[in-house]
């Protein structure tokens, strides 16, 4: 097929629209509407459209204030391209399991999108009381530890979204349904630097989460243990899950370039 008849079946649409996916990376992950039509080399008005809709379909961002636009996890569905640049659970795997094998207990990383986490890596343990998931399962943030970690370092802007889209649907009676009150959690987590929860999701299922920062500050995962009660006590929780947890988030961060401030 010569170049002419490849070039009628172009969709062009799509073309541009992928194009625009591209553009966003390491060293930009924010661009305006203004840049993005400077970079494809055409007016405004022509990636106008294609923004809308891939902030509709869910891939991009496209931040209140500051009008710009970011990718969002939901990439991931085209070939794991997010996943790829980010390299996170290639390198996260060992520790996962590392984890895993000194707690015997289930080890996940996770990813916020929107109201959800998606898994990103997992490192599973078997037998009867084992708590596993598979690699893109969704959960609802609000109900689970590595949510509710993700979540409490959001701005506050892009956080009220989210909340008042999961609507803070009650799984078990000790879900948090309450906004102000689960504002108040988030506050709180933030200032420890990790999550708790307790059936929230499932009865008799326990986890703790701590945040992975990526280089700019911003929480980009998050790592968390989880198993049952039974298996969970809570001189567990304090003296062999919480720190090797928060042990671990702490090397990942450093590897995505993240240097904790010291006060």
């Amino acid at each position: 097929m010569v170049k002419d008849e490849k070039e009628r079946y172009n969709a062009n649409a799509l073309v541009r629209g992928l194009e625009i996916l591209k553009l966003f990376s390491e060293e930009r992950p924010t661009l305006s509407l203004v840049e993005i039509a400077k970079e494809l080399d055409v007016s405004r008005t022509v990636p106008f459209r294609l923004l809308y809709t891939l902030q509709t379909l869910g891939y991009l961002h496209q931040d209140e204030h500051t009008k710009r636009y970011s990718l969002t996890p939901k990439v991931l569905e085209l070939g794991f391209a997010y996943l790829s640049t980010l390299k996170l659970p290639e390198i996260a795997q060992p520790y996962l399991e590392k984890l895993r094998d000194e707690t015997g207990a289930s080890c996940h990383l996770s990813i916020l999108d929107g109201h959800e986490v998606v898994y990103v890596g997992s490192a599973p343990v078997r037998g009867v009381s084992a708590v596993n998931v598979n690699i893109g399962l969704r959960l609802p943030a609000h109900a689970i530890a590595n949510g509710k970690v993700q979540l409490a370092y959001q701005p506050q802007d892009q956080l009220n979204q989210i909340l008042f889209g999961s609507n803070l649907k009650p799984y078990t009676e000790r879900t948090q349904t309450d906004y102000m009150e689960f504002q108040q959690e988030l506050d709180a987590i933030r200032q420890k630097g990790y999550a708790i929860t307790k059936g929230e999701f499932h009865h008799g299922i326990q986890s703790v989460a701590a945040p992975v920062f990526e280089r700019t500050g911003n929480v980009m995962a998050a790592l968390n243990i989880v198993a049952t009660e039974k298996t969970f006590n809570n001189e567990f929780i304090e003296k062999v899950a919480l720190p090797k947890v928060l042990e671990v988030s702490k090397i990942l961060s450093g590897f995505m370039g993240y240097h904790a401030k010291i006060n």
